[in-house]
């Protein structure tokens, strides 16, 4: 009988591989609504409540306002585009180019008292910018019984 080292996380890399094996190259279509990532990379977002609003500052730089795409549908805030840019850098001696680019991807579920119809956006300096109003509450009021 031979001894046989015991490594507890090897079966946990090896499921990891497999399954990275088994998902290279295929992109789930951006609108089929999953929470599987579909994006080739993710935006900073950091999402604040007031009274009377939801405000969502998403970091996406490099992206022209023009190319974001934000739009609400059954109670779901969709955020998605595409950025492309690129640095060149010359010395002497040596010369770097870099690029980045990639779609991204972001949804989230809003409460029933967003006011979808009143939802603002825009762009400045890299940070998107969006405002959800929320709906003002019913008020109660006393029924009289005859």
């Amino acid at each position: 009988m031979s001894l046989v080292r015991y490594q507890p996380w090897n079966s946990m890399d090896q499921l990891r591989r497999e399954m990275g094996r088994m998902f290279e190259g295929q992109h789930l279509p951006a609108d089929e609504g999953s929470s599987i990532a579909t994006s080739d990379w993710v935006p900073a977002v950091d999402i604040k409540e007031t009274e009377k609003e939801f405000i969502i500052h998403a970091d996406i730089p490099g992206v022209d306002p023009d190319d974001i795409d934000v739009h609400m549908e059954d109670g779901m805030l969709t955020i998605k585009g595409e950025r492309e840019s690129e640095t060149k850098e010359e010395r002497e001696g040596y010369k770097r180019v870099e690029r980045q680019r990639g779609s991204f991807y972001r949804r989230f579920s809003l409460p029933d008292t967003a006011n979808a119809d009143k939802i603002s956006a825009k762009s400045k300096h890299g940070v998107l910018e969006i405002i959800i109003p929320k709906q003002e509450k019913a008020q109660a009021r006393k029924i009289d019984v005859k």
